[in-house]
């Protein structure tokens, strides 16, 4: 007989030893489990946040990237794809779109670009908070030592999203060069804490050679890190990387793995991604009704975002700004929610 009772435990204590959590994700297909989680999650929610889904304004401000990871559709080595880097006068006229149409926070991505220097950022990062004091800064641009984060920290930067990706050492090697290492990522992330950012974290679901036991180190991670914000996605190839011809991750159980999340961190920041949204078309629905509460519409040109191409087939890259905030409004409502304009910062 199938034994519940970790369920039950997560609830109650909204936190899971390692054993606990092999045993949830054991069962974590069966639909009881998962609507009983999913409830759960959204009590939480509503708990911090009530029915408000927050926005955040993606800019996708450059696709050249120094690092060369296995999975990414802009790593270096792919020399089919044609490079963009924003300028600064772009970048604010961004910012100046999504003011208009009421987003108050702007989340600054790219790949890991040489050009835009430490200082070029903090330049920008400043000129950004001065025109728009009122509005959170997210930078979402990779790994840098201490003192560049601590400029853009100074500069005035709110937050810094960095996905781990995954907390195996064993997978991290499956999935990147040796240039690159997890320990170096790990202490990216404990840097930023400390540092005093509202930080993200996150990480892959079925990426090519994942198991149970790598989705127990990330659920592990995760709660002894303790991030603001948490983004999880489904693996989707691209077509230009070494797994081009690998399956796609699965969108029920990285929707399972949100209302997970959302009990050991109960009060995250949790988005409902767009790798959700392209593998299934009520994705990012079902991810806020798992206990997600973040929605990141873009406010790149769309002759750039189809070059942020991070894997095949992506939504919404030709939709104008105003008509992206629309559709998303209107399935934040589906999903019985409300699509909100305020910061939606972190609440302890």
């Amino acid at each position: 007989m199938t034994d519940y009772s970790v369920v039950d435990r997560l609830i109650s204590n909204n936190r899971l030893t390692r054993e606990e959590c092999l045993q949830l994700l054991a069962i974590l297909d069966q639909d009881q489990v998962k609507k009983k989680l999913a409830l759960e999650a959204c009590r939480l929610r509503e708990h911090y946040y009530g029915k408000k889904v927050f926005t955040r304004g993606l800019i996708e401000f450059t696709n050249y990237c120094r690092n060369n990871c296995y999975y990414c559709g802009i790593r270096r080595d792919n020399k089919g794809l044609d490079r963009y880097r924003m300028s600064e006068d772009e970048i604010m006229a961004c910012c100046h779109t999504g003011w208009q149409l009421g987003y108050r926070t702007f989340v600054l991505q790219g790949g890991e670009d040489p050009w835009f220097t430490g200082e070029r950022i903090a330049c920008l990062v400043r000129r950004i908070k001065e025109a728009y004091p009122e509005c959170a800064l997210t930078l979402s641009i990779g790994e840098h030592d201490y003192p560049t984060y601590k400029l853009w920290k100074e500069a005035g930067a709110d937050r810094y999203l960095l996905r781990h990706e995954t907390a195996s050492e064993d997978l991290y090697r499956k999935l990147h060069p040796e240039t690159m290492s997890l320990s170096n990522r790990i202490r990216c992330l404990r840097d930023l804490k400390a540092l005093g950012y509202q930080v993200g974290a996150g990480f892959m679901v079925g990426p090519p050679g994942q198991t149970m036991d790598h989705l127990a180190d990330d659920l592990m991670f995760l709660q002894d890190l303790r991030p603001e914000m948490v983004g999880i996605g489904p693996f989707i190839p691209h077509h230009q990387t070494d797994f081009a011809g690998e399956e796609a991750g699965s969108v029920d159980l990285t929707i399972a793995l949100l209302s997970v999340i959302r009990l050991l961190l109960p009060s995250c920041l949790l988005p409902a991604t767009t790798a959700l949204g392209t593998l299934d078309p009520l994705g990012r629905e079902k991810g806020l009704m798992a206990g997600a509460n973040v929605i990141m519409p873009n406010l790149s040109p769309t002759e750039n975002r189809k070059l942020y191409e991070l894997y095949d087939n992506k939504i919404c890259v030709d939709d104008q700004a105003d008509k992206c905030r629309d559709c998303l409004a209107g399935r934040v409502r589906i999903a019985g929610y409300e699509l909100v304009t305020e910061r939606g910062d972190f609440q302890e």
